[in-house]
């Protein structure tokens, strides 16, 4: 029998690795629902579902390595960016899918959580009071209505895979629906700002591609993720990551 790898591990579901078989445990049957269903739309490489038996969602590896890790600096060329870049763009432009997902949000209601969770970073005395009320402002760019596309909603560079500079496939698709495109462009560049240049060169620069909403959406994205990522035995203060991201904004 083949080694099993436990790639993540939480109360709310869980990753197995077995050989060039992922095996993913999910105690919201929801979230495997959206990701069959989005895998199935996508015009993009993604893994192929082998099996399913609730909980369990069987899919197969995708050949390559992931396109970087967050805290880490990235080995893939500036060319492998712009292929992400371009396989972003095609599953923007393709017809939307007809349920919301995470990057589609409603904005009063994303507004509300995140004065929350930045009322409990200051009041726990996790982050100064001046870095939150910083990165809130800068959030706020993001908190304005755009047009829908169909979004991945958890585009990070663990999630895509490259093979030299070609995308052999993108992975986990349960917060897939209709959304903000920055915020795709935005979650996978976060922590690697310097790359977001390579990425824009493959999405191509014919839409409005507004760096204030991209700015934006790395401050929210960073604040809404700390107190998740602690209660969820991750480190959001390594270095490159979340807290690091919220610094680079002061």
């Amino acid at each position: 029998m083949d080694e099993v790898n436990v790639i993540v591990a939480h109360s709310e579901r869980a990753t197995l690795r077995v050989g060039e078989v992922f095996l993913k445990v999910d105690a919201d049957q929801g979230r495997i629902d959206v990701e069959v269903e989005a895998m199935a739309l996508a015009p993009v490489p993604t893994p192929k579902i082998l099996w399913r038996k609730p909980p369990v969602l069987a899919i197969a590896a995708v050949p390559g390595t992931a396109l970087g890790r967050l805290g880490e600096p990235s080995t893939a060329s500036p060319a492998a960016w712009a292929a992400a870049g371009a396989a972003v763009r095609t599953l923007h432009d393709a017809p939307l899918p007809p349920w919301p997902g995470r990057a589609g949000r409603d904005l009063e209601e994303l507004a509300a959580e995140l004065d929350g969770e930045c009322e409990w970073l200051v009041t726990n005395d996790v982050l100064p009071a001046d870095l939150v009320t910083r990165n809130r402002q800068v959030a706020e760019a993001a908190l304005r209505p755009r047009p829908p596309v169909f979004t991945h909603g958890d585009l990070q560079i663990t999630h895509v895979f490259v093979h030299g500079d070609e995308i052999t496939g993108i992975i986990d698709w349960s917060e897939a629906g209709q959304g903000d495109a920055l915020y795709d462009l935005a979650t996978l560049t976060l922590g690697h700002e310097e790359h977001l240049g390579d990425v824009v060169v493959g999405y191509g620069t014919d839409v409005d591609l507004d760096l204030d909403v991209i700015r934006g959406w790395w401050s929210l994205r960073s604040l809404l993720g700390v107190r998740w990522l602690v209660e969820h035995g991750f480190d959001p203060f390594a270095p490159g990551c979340e807290v690091d991201v919220l610094r680079s904004r002061v």
